[in-house]
């Protein structure tokens, strides 16, 4: 049976916030990955300009702009998909898996 798409119901930039955070948790240098499926971000990217380095990819600083809003991350933190501890955003196994049907919509690799 498929997968459904954002069944937790988010909103567009909680969705996008989330794939991102996804993107950074695959890159080991990134991220530190726990045998219970959860992943800490070591760090989250600052925009410069008009865009964000994720990983490989460049992404607009609008598309990126959940980073930096506290209530995004309350609205997946109440859902299960992160923790947050203050020093440390941590994706849940929930939120490593969860299916925001984004995951190829807007990321370009970077050329510099």
């Amino acid at each position: 049976m498929a997968v459904k798409k954002n069944p937790l119901k988010l909103n567009k930039l909680q969705l996008r916030t989330l794939v991102l955070a996804q993107v950074i948790g695959r890159d080991e240098r990134q991220a530190v990955h726990h045998p219970n499926g959860d992943v800490t971000l070591s760090q989250l990217p600052h925009a410069h300009g008009d865009h964000v380095h994720v990983g490989e990819f460049v992404v607009s600083a609008k598309d990126a702009s959940g980073f930096s809003n506290p209530a995004v991350w309350v609205a997946l933190a109440r859902k299960g998909l992160v923790r947050e501890d203050g020093q440390a955003i941590t994706l849940t196994a929930e939120g490593v898996s969860y299916e925001t049907g984004l995951g190829d919509k807007f990321l370009e690799k970077s050329d510099h």
